[in-house]
């Protein structure tokens, strides 16, 4: 009669949370699982892009298997029949529900988010989703735009809502219907914000005042950051009111006081979503579940800030590959839970004052491959088994490892990130390394650099961070057919995290390469 779980993905979310040490946010809610929860404070996305990370961690497979590093192709067909999480729990007899943004839609999940391979019953999505990138953001002039920087007024919103507030109130509502119907779930939540446009309740700008908003600790482009590794967020420049302070292309910088709205809405944002997050685990608590539901949170990967002069993903530094990690286990990252009890009352963002610390802390090096062996661990599942080299024909197996050996923190106690590894092959000197890479088209900036499409990619940087440093190299790569070629290095990055944690200055160059 095994645990139900509660999946919660959240896109484009970096660790700006009080959980993991950030001073200003405002994420009482979020705090609050942590403080019952086995948080990781190392987990890394496999690839910075929405879709290609999460086909990745969804079918326990890394990009160079699953083939897919922009958002057009769907992976039963052009790599292999892989299984997915929800799949397996469905196999063994779990109700699994979408809601909300969960597989990236489009030909990636083959218009139908993997129905019926993946869910019970065909995914929601909140009908206001389709208004995102309208014109419902209002100038200074009155008039209304599509702008990066988007508070609003929920009530002039079409429908009187946000996608999120509906994911919220859709799953609040499956979380009932099976609690009616006691059947074992896997319920998997997707929330929107805080991807762009940074579109919220303009209430939230009052948690932020402007003026405790600084600028991101290196606002600069890096002197030794080779071209290649450079985003130049084209996203961001299409947006209106980026389009209206015409910044040079690639490296102009974007005037301070925008840079600081930016990061006071992308705050802003994170504390609406946490008080989702709120509205959705206090649910859990009112249907009686919270004793029997493993809780998982994570997001695809993190987002710039304006650091190395940079926004948006689309890049291997630790902003854009880094993702909060945590899992609640009642009965084991807490104490047994009764049946009934109150594990997450709603704290409300605007009151809320005072964090809390997570129960159990690990600073190990992870990455969202292994989430598919360690939630069927957890659930009691039987463990997929490792990948071989070559697995296009191995529809169940993951390349991920379990990490649930993990867990076993004693309270209070942060796990420090150096030694054991479980059984991972992937283990260098028996420490945990994480993989991401990222596609480019060309060594230098251009309009298509963040996100090529297959045809165009001719660079792939392979990236592996452990708890000492981050090292990349760029590679040729050839999309025919999918091979990258070690011994045609294009540029190389290697930042020391103990006196570089920022990742700044690139020593790759004045190394032996040894």
């Amino acid at each position: 009669d095994g645990m139900n779980v509660l999946f919660i993905i959240v896109d484009d979310l970096r660790p700006v949370l009080g959980c993991y040490g950030d001073k200003l946010v405002k994420s009482p809610n979020i705090d609050q699982l942590a403080s019952q929860s086995m948080v990781f404070s190392n987990a890394y996305a496999q690839q910075a892009v929405c879709a290609p990370s999460r086909v990745s961690f969804l079918t326990g497979r890394r990009p160079d298997t699953t083939r897919l590093y922009d958002f057009y192709s769907y992976w039963r067909v052009h790599a292999g029949n892989y299984s997915t999480i929800p799949q397996y729990f469905k196999e063994n007899g779990y109700v699994t529900l979408s809601v909300g943004k969960v597989f990236h839609p489009g030909v990636s999940s083959n218009y139908s988010d993997d129905y019926p391979y993946s869910w019970s019953i065909p995914p929601f999505h909140p009908s206001a989703e389709k208004h995102e990138n309208d014109k419902t953001c209002r100038g200074k002039d009155g008039k209304l735009y599509a702008n990066l920087v988007c508070p609003v007024n929920v009530t002039e919103m079409p429908g009187g809502t946000l996608p999120d507030i509906q994911s919220t109130e859709e799953a609040i509502h499956l979380l009932n219907v099976m609690k009616t119907n006691r059947q074992k779930f896997f319920l998997a939540v997707g929330y929107h914000k805080p991807h762009i446009p940074l579109r919220y309740p303009q209430e939230f700008l009052k948690l932020y005042p402007l003026e405790n908003i600084t600028l991101a600790p290196d606002p600069w482009v890096p002197k030794k950051l080779p071209s290649v590794a450079y985003n130049p967020w084209m996203d961001i420049r299409q947006r209106d009111d980026v389009k209206a302070l015409n910044v040079s292309f690639p490296y102009g910088a974007l005037p301070d006081d925008f840079q600081r709205q930016i990061r006071q809405s992308y705050y802003a944002a994170v504390s609406y979503l946490d008080m989702q997050i709120g509205l959705l685990l206090n649910a859990l608590d009112n249907v009686g579940l919270s004793n029997n539901t493993i809780v998982v949170f994570t997001a695809d990967h993190g987002w710039s800030l304006g650091e190395h002069g940079e926004w948006a993903k689309y890049s291997n530094f630790d902003v854009a590959t880094r993702v909060p990690l945590m899992f609640y286990v009642p009965g084991v990252t807490t104490s047994p839970v009764s049946k009934g009890a109150r594990v997450f009352p709603y704290l409300n963002p605007f009151s809320h004052i005072g964090g809390s610390a997570p129960q159990g802390q690990s600073k190990k090096v992870v990455e969202l491959v292994s989430l598919f062996p360690t939630l069927a661990e957890l659930a009691g599942l039987q463990v997929p088994p490792a990948c071989p080299e070559m697995s296009f024909g191995v529809a169940l197996c993951t390349e991920g490892t379990s990490i649930v050996h993990y867990f076993n923190v004693s309270e209070g106690k942060v796990e420090e990130g150096k030694e054991g590894c479980g059984d991972n092959d992937r283990c260098v000197n028996e420490e945990p390394v994480a993989f991401s890479q990222y596609p480019r088209p060309a060594d230098t900036p251009q309009w298509n650099s963040d996100k090529p499409k297959l045809k165009d990619i001719r660079i792939m940087g392979y990236s592996m961070r452990t708890i000492d440093y981050r090292y990349t190299v760029w590679v040729q790569f050839d999309p025919n057919n999918f091979s990258a070629n070690f011994k045609d290095v294009h540029a190389g990055e290697l930042y020391m995290m103990e006196n570089d944690p920022n990742q700044d200055y690139n020593i790759y160059n004045n190394t032996s390469h040894g």
